[in-house]
């Protein structure tokens, strides 16, 4: 279980800190709920305690992992799907799970391919909610602000 003051990443949703731990009645069963305040949006997130390690919460990476994380996004572009809605499957899957370095393959690839010939909208979406989500964890694993991390992302990607 986590604590108030834990900064975890919520697949799909991004990187947070939890500001409050609360009791909701829902459907008239009472619950209890991490109160999640994200980074980016300054949006809060309520995560069913319950149900947190089922969705794949994780505590935020640290410095040295972030730093492997940045030797992905450095790397060349992956073998990925050429059908477009294949690879939309794949890139899904991969950010669903939660891992750092899959959400950064998901990241690299798209941005890569993004500037080689361009997306459909519904990549240049997963793109940027992706990107969103990583960035978000860099954020609190850094102490760093949105400009600085998005700079980071964007500065790293296909650097080879």
């Amino acid at each position: 279980m986590f604590k108030i003051g834990d900064r975890v990443v919520y697949p799909m949703h991004g990187a947070g800190i939890i500001e409050a731990i609360e009791e909701k009645e829902l459907l008239g069963d009472s619950k209890l709920f991490y109160i999640l305040k994200l980074p980016i949006k300054n949006m809060k997130v309520m995560l069913p305690i319950d149900s947190a390690e089922n969705l794949g919460v994780r505590k935020v990476v640290d410095n040295d992992v972030l730093t492997e994380v940045m030797e992905v996004l450095s790397q060349e572009k992956g073998v990925m799907p050429d059908n477009w809605n294949r690879r939309y499957r794949s890139n899904l899957e991969k950010v669903k799970t939660g891992d750092i370095f899959e959400v950064a393959q998901v990241v690299r690839n798209l941005e890569i391919l993004d500037r080689e010939k361009g997306l459909s909208t519904g990549e240049r979406k997963m793109l940027s909610n992706s990107k969103q989500i990583l960035i978000s964890e860099m954020i609190l694993a850094k102490n760093l602000n949105e400009d600085e991390a998005a700079t980071l992302v964007n500065m790293t990607i296909g650097s080879h």
